[in-house]
């Protein structure tokens, strides 16, 4: 009898959870776009780059900018097919022209389309209708996912429903808007560490975009953090990310940021040791209960490791070569086509 893999078990025919490469590097500039893109292939596929229409672009440019980010995309320079694309948001006059520019230049589609400054369902809904649209006029085989920034309040509000949207893949707090947004009533020290993770009104954002990510199985992505000196800095807040706010991805604003921002986000070698037991025990004994080290699990208890594994193979974490039988033909060939 041949061994089911934990997709074909945990998850009661549904699809695992989307897991995303942990950092998500954002560059505006050609230089920097190119600088980032020759990172990424020396490091491998474990970051995302995004190259930004919005910050980007210089105004009256917006065009020209637009074609330079589409003749990054499946050039020599896109190695993995990991680059993304941020466009204006839906009240400047140039986003739906950001889309067409780029899906009808490029040779290859963005792996994803982020939105900034979603103010309602009803606008993201727009804007991933008319990429939707946009796709299939110009032939595009696959829907492209969207990550939705949440940085007003109107996101705030309708969080759950905007994580609900059937192309999105993550929602990513925009902090620095967000604040900026309570005119005055949050202070400054709450964009930066330590006060981004402790003033009530920001904590409150951060936790209840985890909740709407985890509750329909999109991706939690935090917002960067400012220092790119101190990367002890960087790396405890991608930590408190992780650990205290269910985020399992964060932006990069550096490149100096990204390798810190992976580690921090990567399992733990003695974690991932852990997982691996657990599951192939449970593989062996076709998913029924086991016990571990005088502990028992269940299927309940295999879903989180599966998770644990999953995360160390996005980071590019070594595993024990006998874990390839979990992952299984079907699950491999979807993270190579990542």
């Amino acid at each position: 009898m041949r061994a089911l893999t934990p997709a074909e078990v945990l998850f009661e025919g549904e699809a695992p959870p989307a897991i995303l490469p942990v950092c998500d590097h954002y560059a505006g500039s050609e230089k920097l776009m190119l600088k980032s893109l020759a990172l990424q292939a020396q490091l491998g596929p474990i970051f995302d780059v995004t190259l930004d229409c919005e910050d980007g672009a210089q105004v009256g440019h917006e065009a020209e900018h637009a074609e330079l980010v589409a003749s990054m995309l499946g050039s020599e320079h896109d190695a993995f097919g990991r680059v993304g694309v941020r466009i204006h948001d839906l009240h400047h006059s140039h986003w739906r022209d950001d889309v067409r520019i780029i899906l009808r230049a490029a040779k290859r589609a963005p792996a994803y389309i982020a939105l900034p400054k979603v103010r309602s369902v009803a606008d993201a809904a727009e804007m991933c209708a008319f990429i939707e649209a946009t796709r299939r006029e110009l032939g595009i085989a696959k829907p492209i996912p969207a990550q939705l920034l949440i940085e007003t309040h109107g996101a705030l509000a309708q969080v759950f429903q905007l994580a609900a949207l059937p192309t999105v893949e993550a929602l990513s707090f925009g902090l620095m808007d967000f604040v900026s947004a309570h005119d005055g009533a949050i202070p400054d020290t709450a964009m930066r560490s330590p006060g981004q993770f402790e003033h009530p009104l920001v904590r409150r954002a951060k936790l209840e975009i985890a909740a709407a990510c985890h509750a329909h199985g999109r991706v939690a992505s935090h917002n960067v953090s400012t220092e790119v000196r101190d990367m002890h800095i960087v790396e405890t807040d991608a930590t408190r990310a992780r650990d205290e706010f269910g985020y399992t991805r964060m932006w990069s604003i550096h490149p100096a940021q990204v390798p810190v921002i992976v580690a921090a986000f990567a399992p733990r070698d003695e974690a991932v040791a852990t997982a691996a037991e657990i599951l192939l025990a449970a593989q062996a004994a076709q998913w029924g209960p086991t016990r571990h080290r005088d502990t028992l699990h269940d299927r309940a208890s295999y879903r989180y490791y599966w998770s644990v594994l999953r995360r160390a193979r996005a980071t590019g974490r070594p595993l024990p070569a006998d874990t390839a039988p979990l992952f299984g033909a079907s699950e491999s060939s979807a993270e190579t086509a990542r």
